[in-house]
């Protein structure tokens, strides 16, 4: 399965634009998936952590790139996280979508972070957040997501 069929043509920037699933849906990409939500704790505190690594690794001139998919109860409340983070997110108003991709991934707690081939669509790790933190310098990556 393609990656533009999970998450549709588009998803958004934290400024309100959109960008196109094609960009960043490529062979050499890696692609995060992360389920999180404003007003759970444990994402509260890895958001961070992992929005350094995600600028670390970039900086490195490494492929990956991030979707953050919302379990926030409100538009309020995600656009406020959303603000936080440094990459891009599948549109709040696409509820339908984000739950089936819950269920797709079989979800079942956040943060959880899935890392998909971007080619492809193919599940690298669903232990994405261990992984990260086991990488925090981004030295490893992608190597160590396998």
């Amino acid at each position: 399965m393609a990656l533009v069929e999970l998450l549709g043509a588009e998803v958004v920037d934290n400024k309100g634009g959109k960008v196109g699933v094609e960009t960043f849906a490529k062979k050499d990409t890696v692609v995060g998936l992360y389920f999180s939500a404003h007003w759970c704790p444990p994402c509260r505190g890895f958001t961070p952590m992992l929005a350094q690594y995600y600028k670390t690794v970039k900086g490195l001139g490494k492929n990956l790139e991030i979707v953050f998919l919302s379990s926030d109860r409100d538009e309020t409340a995600f656009n406020e996280y959303f603000g936080e983070m440094p990459w891009h997110a599948l549109a709040f108003d696409e509820r339908e979508r984000k739950d089936d991709l819950s269920k797709k991934f079989s979800i079942r707690g956040i943060p959880t972070l899935i890392m998909l081939n971007g080619e492809d669509a193919a599940v690298i790790t669903g232990e994405g957040r261990a992984k990260v933190m086991e990488d925090t310098d981004g030295s490893k990556f992608p190597a160590h997501l396998k």
